[in-house]
């Protein structure tokens, strides 16, 4: 394969990947690394240092653009971020001390897992959350468009939700996904937010978690910027366009693209994971 070809395919699925990943909150890196490891044989710590570049691309190119309309809640992804940004750090050291196989497959089950909660339905009608009384101190509540005005809404579990963000900050390090899946379950699941105001506050978020560790990988030699160029400019305008679409895209259909597509990356990495432990 000539470099240009190589360079082009590149190009043409990290574009895909930046917009699938601005209209969910996954941030890209979900789909990225399983292309560049399956399909273009990378190893899998360079795909995740080019995955955390990309991931800081797509919440510079996204975020911006939710942050204009009102979607995503700036208070709640600045204080969230205290923990996140602890998480990754912790990541990214560890992941230089596993096996890449055994980072497959934990990426793989946590990505099954995800795809699961996800697809449960979740009434968003704010009245049937009571305000967290730290949200209520911190003044996290508070409102996105619609097509009917803006809608309010409250915030719930803050300190639970604190905890699973150094989670989800663990696994951008370990994976180089920007964690944009856990962080979405969580604010959407945990801390009740609605799906929109998730997916728009992770990307914010995002950008931060992952250079936080991308640090740790240029350090090592992980980012390669011939893959990584391509992979950060197709992400990028990718994201860009998502983001657009947000605003009349159905929170019902968002669902199904989040947890469809998550679903069938797990399997694809759990199968990596296994074959490279097992053989």
């Amino acid at each position: 394969m000539s470099i240009l070809l190589f360079t082009t395919l590149v190009f043409t699925g990290s574009f895909g990947a930046g917009f699938l990943g601005s209209l969910t909150g996954l941030g890209g890196g979900i789909v990225i690394i399983p292309l560049l490891t399956t399909v273009f044989g990378m190893d899998i710590r360079y795909a995740i240092g080019a995955s955390l570049v990309s991931v800081i691309a797509t919440s510079s190119g996204a975020a911006a653009a939710y942050v204009r309309e009102g979607f995503s809640n700036i208070r709640i992804g600045m204080f969230l971020e205290i923990a996140t940004t602890a998480g990754a750090l912790a990541g990214a050291f560890l992941a230089l001390r596993m096996p890449t196989p055994a980072i497959a497959l934990i990426f793989g089950l946590m990505l099954l897992q995800s795809a699961y909660v996800s697809s449960r339905h979740r009434d968003e009608s704010a009245g049937q959350v009571k305000a967290d009384r730290l949200a209520s101190l911190l003044r996290l509540n508070g409102t996105y468009p619609a097509r009917e005005g803006p809608v309010a809404y409250n915030v719930a579990s803050v300190p639970y939700g604190f905890g699973l963000m150094f989670i989800a900050g663990a696994i951008s390090g370990l994976l180089g996904i920007g964690s944009g899946a856990v962080k979405v379950l969580a604010m959407d699941r945990a801390m009740r937010l609605p799906f929109k105001v998730s997916t728009a506050t992770s990307n914010f978020m995002i950008g931060v978690t992952a250079a936080a560790s991308a640090g740790i990988y240029l350090r090592r030699g992980y980012i390669d910027p011939g893959l990584t160029m391509p992979v950060m400019l197709g992400v990028l305008l990718g994201s860009s366009i998502g983001a657009r679409r947000m605003f009349n895209a159905e929170t019902k259909t968002l669902r199904i693209v989040f947890g469809g597509m998550i679903f069938l990356l797990a399997l694809e990495m759990i199968y990596t994971g296994l074959k490279g432990l097992l053989g």
